[in-house]
């Protein structure tokens, strides 16, 4: 199959498997597994961190980021598009009694500071205590700019919060940027990198912090089942896809942006209306173009799409050649015409 419905589709390489197999364990919860802790060391001093803690998901990663920075009672400000807000089955507030305040993303994907600004609870008993700020990079393909994060560093230490950023995808973010990784993340106080996206590993997610934070996090992966046992076959995926599969992001961009070029050729496919900044495309469909019946039609054909209302999200990957993209575009071509 060709697959566009998500970068966490990715499939390990036969290196990578390799890797794995071969990888020295132990036991993770007794701190025993050297592959685990060399991931988790390398990761920390890579990023600016003291610490870091390997998890199963990008979800437990937000959770655990958003449950050791605040207290049952407290709040988190983010986006209202934000992935732990919206897509994350409500954990912080269910698990952790934390509660979200979501605001408007910019087109953007930035949250206005002048919005935040009035979202900041006062010290009054009516209102829950405002602890944090998070934010996320890349957000639906779109990368924050760098400035931006600082301005919102000097928002967050005027209120006293906390800074989080939700990274699954900031590898993106920084490829697209061109910068070194630590421009982005070194205003947040934490910060999460998913490993099974367009990095390339099957499982895994980091959480980054201090070694206090990091101490609290991992004592909470127990507490909601996700202390691992002979992790290190998974953190030999996370290592490799950090040391080898960063460059590359470059070519799912550049095939992101032909695809969205192909499609602007199609009739009936219009992409003008998003900006497409790394590997996520986003294109409005008319409505004489039967979604459901062109996602049938495609998938008969050994091509994948998440269709939605009126429209498509298609993302590029290592799974995804050029070649792949002028398959789904001449097959699309046939359905409408």
């Amino acid at each position: 199959m060709i697959d566009f419905r998500s970068d966490t589709v990715t499939l390990p390489s036969e290196k990578m498997r390799q890797a794995m197999a071969n990888a020295p364990v132990g036991d993770d919860v007794y701190g025993d597994d050297p592959t685990v802790n060399a991931l988790e060391q390398w990761a920390a001093e890579r990023h600016g961190f003291e610490a870091a803690v390997f998890t199963s998901s990008g979800t437990q990663a937000n959770l655990l980021g958003i449950l050791s920075h605040c207290e049952r009672g407290d709040e988190y400000l983010c986006g209202q598009d934000a992935h732990n807000y919206k897509y994350e089955a409500g954990g912080a507030a269910v698990l952790g009694s934390v509660q979200p305040q979501p605001i408007e993303n910019n087109p953007d994907g930035t949250l206005p500071l002048s919005k935040l600004e009035k979202a900041v609870k006062p010290d009054d008993n009516h209102f829950a205590r405002t602890r944090l700020l998070s934010l996320e990079n890349t957000i639906g393909g779109k990368v924050l700019p760098v400035d931006y994060l600082y301005q919102a560093r000097e928002f967050a230490d005027r209120h006293g919060l906390k800074m989080h950023l939700d990274g699954a995808r900031v590898y993106n973010a920084a490829v697209a940027l061109g910068v070194d990784i630590r421009d982005i993340v070194a205003p947040f106080d934490s910060m999460t990198i998913c490993l099974s996206k367009g990095l390339g590993a099957p499982v895994g997610s980091l959480l980054l912090g201090s070694q206090e934070y990091i101490a609290k996090a991992r004592r909470l992966r127990k507490m909601v089942g996700g202390g691992m046992r002979q992790a290190g076959i998974l953190a030999a995926a996370g290592m490799m896809a950090l040391t080898e599969n960063v460059e590359r992001l470059a070519e799912d961009h550049a095939n992101a942006k032909h695809l969205a070029e192909m499609l602007n050729s199609l009739p009936g496919f219009d992409t003008s209306a998003y900006d497409v900044q790394t590997n996520i495309v986003f294109v409005d469909v008319d409505t004489s173009v039967d979604i459901v019946g062109l996602s049938a039609a495609l998938k008969e054909k050994g091509i994948l799409f998440s269709p939605g209302y009126q429209g498509m999200r298609l993302v590029t990957h290592l799974g995804v050649t050029r070649d792949d993209i002028d398959l789904l575009i001449g097959e699309i071509r046939r359905y409408v015409s």
